[in-house]
């Protein structure tokens, strides 16, 4: 199977979120368990932002082995030579420069001409390309670009030297079919294609960033963007833990690996959001509280008999070590009956009947029934309706 590789950018596109910004200290945590989460490459900040974030490019750079670093870069030869010092002593240096492509963003933020805009991006991929042997591209906007210019750009690019081309969904504005025939006509309509990686960066304004994402891949594209929890700016950027865990799982239909440690998903995840004071969602896919959890009690008889009547992976995939049967006013006697033995409490079918009726009526007054509240239950039964071992 051919390779995605996975370029995470928590550090960089996740901070800019609202509120979850990161110290030195933080920013190194997240670095190193991503590095044993085995993302290809990390986007350790943007340079020339800050020298708060040039410190933190520079030690992560130092201390990173096992994955390749980059920061961020404008096409501006002052933020070229600023990433150049913070990664010139990595064993790979590299770095990601960009410039917007749409028309709205050439005449309104840049105030520039396509032509301009064409001959900064050749200049400044060709600068990029005297100190890193590593040069990746980015068309900003690239769903709202012109396809003739885009072709037009990339073309120019990869002959100045850029070695992946990264076209994103900046405001996430594509559908998943119109997303990835953008990328089909990237490959038809530039020559020299054949010399550069193509990426893909969704955000999910509209809710499809994953789905986006995993069309660019049917689509040809070997290296995906992300973040750990879809952090990002607005509705966020794809989420690493779904796009890793669905390449896996569906290996069958996107016949693609990754060098991804998946068992590493859940340590990363609550890292990240603890760090970033970014709680994840109950109902969040794979890493979310519920994401194995089960109360309706046809599901969670199914899963008692078979935990792949309901569940299309295991929790230990990511690094949990089992689900939940979660005990609600949805729940049926089978779970009922494993929950109590679980706690020692052994009923009969007699008992179960008698118990199960008290556990429904408390269960419509509380959203979630807690093990004291079932021994509660149980002990106010007494001892003629459970038999403690």
């Amino acid at each position: 199977m051919e390779k995605v590789e996975i370029y995470d950018t928590t550090l960089r596109d996740g901070e800019q979120s609202p509120g979850c910004s990161l110290n030195d200290d933080e920013k190194m945590k997240v670095a190193l368990q991503l590095e044993r989460l085995c993302v290809d490459v990390i986007e350790a900040g943007f340079p020339a932002s800050s020298p708060d974030d040039f410190k933190a490019v520079t030690a992560i750079a130092r201390a990173v082995k096992g994955s390749t670093v980059t920061g961020l870069a404008r096409c501006v030869k002052g933020d070229i030579d600023t990433a150049w010092q913070a990664l010139k002593n990595t064993e790979n240096p590299r770095v990601h420069v960009f410039i917007a492509t749409s028309p709205i963003h050439m005449a309104y933020k840049l105030r520039m001409k396509p032509e301009e805009v064409l001959e900064r991006a050749v200049q400044s991929v060709g600068y990029a390309k005297k100190f890193f042997p590593q040069v990746e591209f980015s068309a900003e906007d690239a769903t709202r670009s012109d396809p003739a210019f885009l072709a037009k750009v990339v073309t120019s690019a990869i002959k100045a030297g850029a070695t992946v081309i990264n076209l994103p969904d900046t405001v996430g504005y594509d559908t998943p079919w119109e997303y990835a025939d953008m990328f089909t006509y990237i490959r038809e309509h530039v020559p020299n294609i054949d010399r550069a990686r193509l990426s893909c960066h969704c955000h999910n304004d509209l809710g499809m960033a994953t789905a986006n994402t995993l069309a660019s891949v049917q689509a040809g594209v070997r290296q995906v963007e992300c973040t750990m929890n879809g952090v990002g700016e607005r509705a966020g950027n794809v989420a690493l833990e779904e796009i890793g865990v669905a390449l896996h799982v569906r290996r069958d239909t996107y016949k693609v690996t990754t060098r991804l440690k998946l068992d590493e998903i859940k340590q990363t995840s609550d890292l990240v959001s603890r760090l970033m004071n970014s709680p994840v969602p109950k109902n969040k896919a794979i890493v979310g509280a519920n994401a194995f959890a089960h109360e309706a009690g046809i599901h969670q008889d199914g899963v008692l008999k078979n935990r792949e009547t309901y569940e299309i992976m295991s929790p230990s995939l990511i690094g949990l070590d089992t689900g939940r049967l979660v005990l609600g006013k949805h729940s049926g006697r089978h779970a009922f009956r494993m929950r109590a033995a679980d706690l020692g409490v052994h009923l009969s079918d007699e008992q179960v009947d008698q118990s199960f009726k008290a556990f429904k009526k408390m269960a419509d007054e509380k959203k979630e029934i807690t093990d004291n509240d079932l021994l509660s239950l149980f002990a106010k039964e007494g001892k003629t309706t459970a038999s403690q071992s």
